[in-house]
C-alpha cells in the first residue's frame, strides 16, 4: 500500500547547490524538484514535502542561446489598459538575479498555494556569501 505522507511527519533539510558553472535551466529543474519534494520516497503531490534550498553564485551560471539576452523578454501585467512592462533577459539578469531565478522557478511549481509555500523555502543570493550558516550547522547534527 503506498504510504501518504502527512505535513507533521515531514523532515526539511537544508540544500546548498552552487550555481557557478552549471547551466540555468538544468539547475533549476533540479530545485524545483528538491523544492516539490519529489526527490523523496514519500512524496505526496498535495503535501508540501520539499526541502529548502540555498542557491549561491547565481550570477556565475551559464547560459545557454545565441541571443537570448537580447530576445528573451519577460512581461509583467498590472491589470490595468495598457500596462504591459516588458524587460530583456539581459537587463533583468544584470540588475537582479534573484527576481530571475524566482521567475524560472515559479513557473515549474504548482500553481496552488502550496506552489507559492514551496517557493518561500528558496534563497538566492547571488554571491558566495549566505545569513543560513546556523540552519546547516543544525543539519550536521
Amino acid at each position: 500500500m503506498t504510504k501518504i505522507a502527512k505535513p507533521n511527519e515531514i523532515k526539511r533539510e537544508w540544500i546548498v547547490l552552487d550555481a557557478e558553472g552549471k547551466i540555468f535551466g538544468r539547475l533549476l529543474t533540479e530545485v524545483a524538484a528538491i523544492l516539490r519534494g519529489k526527490n523523496k520516497p514519500y512524496f505526496t503531490p498535495n503535501v508540501d514535502c520539499g526541502d529548502y534550498v540555498i542557491i549561491i553564485n547565481a550570477s556565475k551560471a551559464i547560459f545557454t542561446g545565441i541571443n537570448k539576452a537580447q530576445n528573451k523578454l519577460y512581461h509583467r501585467h498590472s491589470g490595468y489598459f495598457g500596462s504591459v512592462k516588458s524587460e530583456k533577459f539581459g537587463d533583468l539578469l544584470e540588475k537582479n538575479p534573484v527576481k530571475l531565478y524566482k521567475l524560472a522557478v515559479r513557473g515549474m511549481l504548482p500553481k496552488t498555494n502550496l506552489g507559492r509555500a514551496m517557493l518561500k523555502k528558496l534563497k538566492i543570493y547571488s554571491g558566495s556569501e549566505h545569513p543560513h550558516t546556523a540552519q546547516l550547522a543544525k543539519e550536521g547534527k
